[in-house]
This record gives structure tokens, C-alpha cells and sequence, in this order.
């Protein structure tokens, strides 16, 4: 088959939500019919279709956007691979993800990204009817797999990586700029996580002054070192709620305020990874105010969980930075309702069971899994229902801010090119069904290390499968 008409969804755009009716040929979008319309226009398109679907009270969005995961490959692969991250993905709806350089080899050499670059374009994902939405596979062949767009972060610790950056954006050779597109920025980290890409003041600092000049954007994962060290200095428990106090809000903030002065300073495009905080949203909002071209994201592990949840979850609930009390957590949604923060990034960073769970809480590595959570727990949301099983008061997002956050801030920011839902365009699209209820569960989730900070929670809104 060839051509497919969609008959009876809702597109959810930047505008608002459109009855439309969708054409599709070859995999392209070729009309986009609005509701009402006369029968008499489909007869004048001369089209033919080889299949019409009824999606009545079905949602169309584009194919999310996820500009923050950690897929593990190479080097650490018995975490995740690019093949079950990707999975994850799909099944979750996202079709673009953007992957961190804290790999093994880290991605901080030209050959490093080459390397990512070659796995992603062998990637292909079995074709089972598991990951193919049954409205859509019409529109493919037998043995077609389907791909998803992997893009990726540089890195840099030392000047030599900045040196390997500079030739890679400024190099004329055509395999150069083919690398040159499937990168998406430069990430920097103000203090170690996984994988230990530490970086100090004087790297971080010529990194914002090539990015400038070079109008790459960069990613910083803002938390301070000295602060950092000294509150693990004074800590003196084994729990692990002690987490969130060795990494205390007032790193995040100094940090920011750091990144938020080099920007300013070089005019360069500066992206805040995972806000946490309610002094870091704060720094942002200011600064977007002045004139500082600052944009930023927050993860759905800092929109759906707190402190109050290291009882139930334990270490599955340690990540950088780590969880916060409830009133930086309510900050996070008010900066979703005022347009302070611009994206929703699910730093997917998921680690084996076994290593989550053995030695000293405090030794446990940092990180969670949440690619193919990330749209239920936010459809939930949207609906007037919170996921998480605890009684709390209901936040609100509209389809339109998930579309935004996931979807059209993150292709505006790192400039991924993506065309959305729009007549010409490639069938890149989602099929969502808002009503449909689901329990969260991690062994059924398609990630390699087989859990979620989520489990059994109840959520509503699905990929049609």
C-alpha cells in the first residue's frame, strides 16, 4: 500500500487543536483536510486510497522530540544500546532523540562521533507490530524496519576536545560536514556524573567563547563543584536521601549563575539541562528577561517525583541532580505555565538493576530511565489526572504545551529541522489516544535495564499501537 487517509483525528498544533482529516502517499503528508469540508475536495485531488482509517477521538502529533538521553553505546551496554533505547523510544512516541557524550569512548574526538554516527545509521528496528502504530502499517513493506533520528552531543574536558570541535564545525571536507549535521551542540558538565566529563572553569570557559563564535549551542549540566564537595565533606549518613543534601539547590544555582555570566559575557546560546530548582528557574527567568539568549529544560523525574519518594523508591530514585523537595517541584510546573521553561527532556539514563541496588545508597550510580514515560505521565496530566499514587494537587498542561515543550522548542533550539505536521512533509507523526487508561510497568517497557521509577503507576493516554 501507498496512500492512506486518516479520517476523523484531531491535529494538536502551536494554535490550538484541528478536526482535520490526513492524506498520506509514499509516507509523505500529502493533504491535511480540516473539518468540515466538502466530500467534493477529495474527488478533485484525484487520489485514490489505498486504505482510510477512522481515528475519531484520536490525537495526531509529530514525532517528539527528546533532546536529552543517554543510550549507553558504546562502552556500556549492558545498561542500554542504542537499538533498546531507540525502542524505548518509539514505543513512547518519540522519533528523535538527541544522545549525550558520556559514553565509552566519551563522544570528544571527531572519530568518537564518527563512530556514534556509523551505529546510528546501521540502527533499524524490527519491524513487529509492537513498535508499528496499526493506523500506519499500511504504509510499509513486508520486511521495511523502521529508524529513529539519533543525533549527538560533543563533549569536552580538555582544550584538545575544543580544538576537535572547532574542525569539525569549520572543516570543509564532505565527510566533516555529513558529521557536522548529526550534531546537535556541545554538552558540558560543571561537575561529574556518569561517566565522570567533568569540566573546570578554564575549559568551560573557552568552550562558551568557540561556541560564541561558532554559534553552536551549549548544554550544561549545572551543578557546582566546590559546593558540591564541601557538602560531601560535611555529610556524615549512609542514607540515601542524603543524596539530595550532598548536592544541595545552592550547587545548581551557583552553577547557573555561573553559565548564565559566560553567556552573557561571549553572547553565546546557552541551554540549562535539567532545571531542578526553584533559585535556578528563578536566574533564568530573570535572565530571559534581560536580553540573555538562555533557554532550558526540566525532566519528568523533577515533575512527577520529590524527596518524599526515596521511602518507596530508594536508589531507583538517585539522579544528578537529584530529586527536590515539593516546592521546588511546584516552581518547575509554574515555569511550565509561564513559558520559562522552554522543553521537557526526559534524561533518559538508565542503569542495570544490579547496580542500582548493590553496596553503600550513597555508592549507587546517578540516573533513571524515562523515554517511553515521558508522554503518558504528561497526557495524564492534561486529562486532570495525577500519576502518581499519592493524593496531590492536580497540575494542568495542554496538548498545545506538550507539543511545544516536546516537539517545537527542542527543534527550534538545537535546529534539528524537523517540518512537523504540515502538507509535503514526511509522515513523521504520532497517533495518541488520550482516554486510554494503562498501568505502568517496567518489565513491559522496552529499555534494556527493566524498570522504572513509575511502577504501577496508573496513567492515561497511549500510542496506538
Amino acid at each position: 500500500m501507498t496512500s492512506i487517509l486518516l479520517r476523523g483525528g484531531t491535529i494538536i498544533t502551536p494554535e490550538g487543536p484541528v478536526d482535520s482529516d490526513v492524506v498520506i502517499m509514499r509516507n509523505r503528508i500529502k493533504y491535511i483536510l480540516k473539518r468540515p469540508y466538502e466530500p467534493r475536495l477529495i474527488s478533485q485531488m484525484d487520489a485514490k486510497f489505498d486504505r482510510e482509517v477512522a481515528i475519531s477521538g484520536k490525537l495526531l502529533f509529530p514525532g517528539l522530540i527528546d533532546c536529552h538521553v543517554h543510550f549507553r553505546e558504546p562502552g556500556l551496554e549492558q545498561k542500554e544500546t542504542m537499538a533498546t533505547g531507540s525502542a524505548a523510544a518509539l514505543a513512547g512516541g518519540v522519533t528523535t532523540v538527541c544522545e549525550m557524550p558520556n559514553t565509552i569512548p566519551p563522544t570528544v574526538t571527531v572519530v568518537a562521533l564518527a563512530d556514534k554516527v556509523r551505529r546510528a545509521e546501521k540502527l533499524r528496528i524490527n519491524p513487529s507490530t509492537e513498535f508499528i502504530p496499526s493506523a500506519f502499517e499500511g504504509l510499509r513493506t513486508g520486511n521495511e524496519e523502521l529508524k529513529i533520528d539519533v543525533r549527538f552531543f560533543f563533549g569536552a574536558t580538555k582544550p584538545s576536545h575544543l580544538q576537535a570541535l572547532r574542525e569539525l564545525w569549520t572543516g570543509a571536507s564532505e565527510e566533516l560536514q555529513r558529521l557536522k549535521a548529526r550534531c546537535c551542540g556541545l554538552k558540558l558538565y560543571f561537575d561529574h556524573s556518569t561517566g565522570n566529563q567533568g569540566a573546570d572553569m578554564r575549559v568551560i570557559e573557552e568552550a562558551f567563547k568557540l561556541c560564541a563564535e561558532l554559534k553552536i549551542p551549549v548544554v550544561c549540566h549545572c551543578e557546582d563543584a566546590r559546593v558540591n564537595q564541601e557538602s560531601r565533606s560535611k555529610n556524615k549518613e549512609l542514607c540515601i536521601d542524603a543524596h539530595s543534601r550532598i548536592r544541595p539547590p545552592e550547587s545548581e544555582v551557583k552553577a547557573i549563575q555561573n553559565a548564565l555570566a559566560l553567556a552573557k559575557k561571549y553572547d553565546t546560546r546557552l541551554h540549562i539541562a535539567h532545571v531542578s530548582t526553584r533559585g535556578g528557574l528563578e536566574l533564568i527567568r530573570a535572565a530571559k528577561q534581560s536580553g540573555i539568549t538562555v533557554t532550558c529544560e526540566v525532566a519528568p523525574h523533577h515533575l512527577f517525583l520529590t524527596v518524599e519518594d526515596y521511602v518507596t523508591l530508594g536508589t531507583l530514585a538517585k539522579m544528578n541532580p537529584p530529586l527536590r523537595s515539593r516546592e521546588h517541584q511546584e516552581a518547575l510546573w509554574k515555569g511550565i505555565e509561564d513559558g520559562t521553561i522552554d522543553c521537557i527532556a526526559t534524561d533518559h539514563a538508565p542503569h542495570t538493576l544490579k547496580e542500582k541496588q548493590s553496596g553503600s545508597p550513597l555508592e549507587a550510580p546517578s540516573g533513571v530511565p524515562g523515554v517511553e514515560t515521558m508522554l503518558p505521565l504528561l497526557m495524564s496530566v492534561a486529562s486532570g489526572q495525577w500519576p502518581h499514587p499519592s493524593p496531590h494537587t492536580t497540575y494542568h498542561i495542554p496538548h498545545t504545551d506538550i507539543l511545544r515543550l516536546c516537539f517545537t522548542n527542542p527543534n527550534r533550539i538545537f535546529s534539528l529541522g524537523k517540518q512537523g505536521i504540515a502538507e509535503d512533509a514526511s509522515a513523521d507523526l504520532i497517533l495518541v489516544d488520550p482516554k486510554a487508561e494503562w498501568t505502568i510497568r517496567g518489565g513491559e517497557l522496552h529499555s534494556k535495564c527493566g524498570w522504572t521509577p513509575y511502577e504501577g503507576w496508573s496513567v492515561r493516554g497511549k500510542i496506538i499501537q
